[in-house]
């Protein structure tokens, strides 16, 4: 008997045994690694989905200052999806979504949005295309991007947008040059000093720029409406997240007091926020952040959705490489873009994008992304120097108005 059952096997069996493992098999994910470091002068949440035939894909979180909740989020996904086929991504993104009581918040889909963009990553290398070939196909050979000025008054900005136009740049975005967020925040008289850098701007460059500013969810209805009605018209081509997004209808009381175009989404973790946004008209660029949203997969779905509307994507990114990557590889499949967000541009250097850290990325040509043909997202991980960087213990401002009361950073 012992040596009957010791005997090689034979027939169909044994065909698959000479054959080894199945595509199904290999392409099993068999680790979800969350990886937290100090890139710059801020923390990146990375994440490593590595398959049983060794391959790996990255992707990226956006909930910036609270990545150690993310990471744990990211654990507790790997105890569920360890062992499942890699390709099936769609279904995956919707057993981590749904296989709760309390569906969605920020903190699970920016956990899943690593997990996707990783998996898509990985799906690219299997199949050895660039990942926008699995979205369609790309729609442009460039992605144009917008960059930030970093000066604290008028003179200072103007310095920085001549920097920026004079290498190529045709959309700006400013920041209130006046404040502090270590001090008290005087939202008025921040606005009227605000109000006044704007216009220098204008009548500095005058058309020949589109111009913008992020205001940060700082302000209130009556605040933001009052700071709109201070520019002469024409002087802003968007107006990014003056009032917090949780409620759609202080935004379209807001829409109805001014013409200057909006630019909203960054908070979005679903297409059902964006959804609210989009059908009550209060939103003409959406600024979805593909490591936050849910990454590829939620992302087209919004991306779709606004095409609907007849409104252009302005993606939020301002993480690393591997968002920036994942970024451009969207970007690139969609009819709906306007300009991708850049945060290493010439008059910033916050150092998100360390070559040692990773030795290949998306190149630029100018202020355009220029969209790879490498499999997969097209970023290089040096594994063995991220491992070295530790993170550092990040809170955001605390702010308070002159009264002492708290306010939004």
């Amino acid at each position: 008997m012992s040596d009957i059952l010791s005997c090689p096997p034979v027939g169909p069996s044994a065909d698959i045994a000479r054959r080894g493992p199945t595509a199904a098999q290999q392409a099993r994910i068999a680790e979800i690694t969350p990886f937290l470091a100090r890139v710059g002068s801020r923390n990146q949440l990375l994440v490593r989905v590595t398959t049983e035939d060794g391959l790996v894909g990255w992707g990226e979180s956006g909930l910036s200052g609270r990545e150690q909740s993310v990471a744990a989020t990211i654990r507790h996904y790997a105890g569920f999806l360890v062992g499942q086929d890699s390709r099936n991504i769609a279904r995956i993104w919707q057993e981590s979504y749904r296989s709760q009581y309390f569906e969605g918040g920020r903190v699970l889909t920016a956990a899943i949005s690593a997990i996707d963009i990783a998996l898509y990553d990985l799906l690219g290398k299997r199949m050895d295309v660039p990942v926008y070939q699995l979205l369609g196909g790309k729609q442009r050979e460039v992605i144009p991007s917008f960059a930030s000025t970093m000066g604290k008054d008028a003179a200072a900005q103007i310095e920085d947008v001549r920097v920026l136009v004079d290498a190529g740049w045709t959309c700006v975005r400013t920041y209130p040059g006046s404040f502090d967020a270590s001090a008290a925040f005087d939202p008025w008289a921040s606005l009227s000093k605000t109000a006044q850098e704007l216009i220098a701007i204008r009548e500095t460059f005058g058309n020949e720029i589109c111009l913008g500013i992020d205001l940060h969810h700082r302000y209130t209805v009556a605040e933001a409406a009052a700071f709109c009605a201070m520019l002469p018209r024409g002087t802003l081509n968007f107006i990014e997240e003056p009032i917090r997004s949780e409620t759609p209808e202080a935004y379209k009381v807001l829409r109805g007091m001014t013409e200057i175009p909006f630019a909203v989404g960054e908070e979005f973790s679903s297409k059902w926020e964006a959804a609210r946004f989009l059908d009550a008209g209060v939103t003409q660029f959406m600024r979805l952040d593909i490591s936050n949203i849910g990454g590829f997969t939620e992302a087209m779905k919004v991306a779709a959705m606004s095409e609907r509307h007849y409104v252009d994507l302005m993606p939020h990114n301002p993480l690393g490489p591997v968002c920036t990557a994942a970024s451009v590889h969207m970007s690139a499949a969609v009819p709906n873009f306007s300009w991708l967000e850049n945060r290493h541009s010439p008059v910033e250097a916050h150092g998100f994008h360390d070559d040692s850290l990773f030795p290949q990325q998306i190149p630029m040509k100018g202020p355009d992304y220029v969209v790879p043909d490498l499999p997969g997202l097209g970023v290089v991980v040096n594994e063995e120097a991220l491992v070295n960087q530790s993170p550092e213990h990040v809170e955001a401002p605390h702010m308070v108005r002159p009264d002492g009361s708290v306010t939004n950073w």
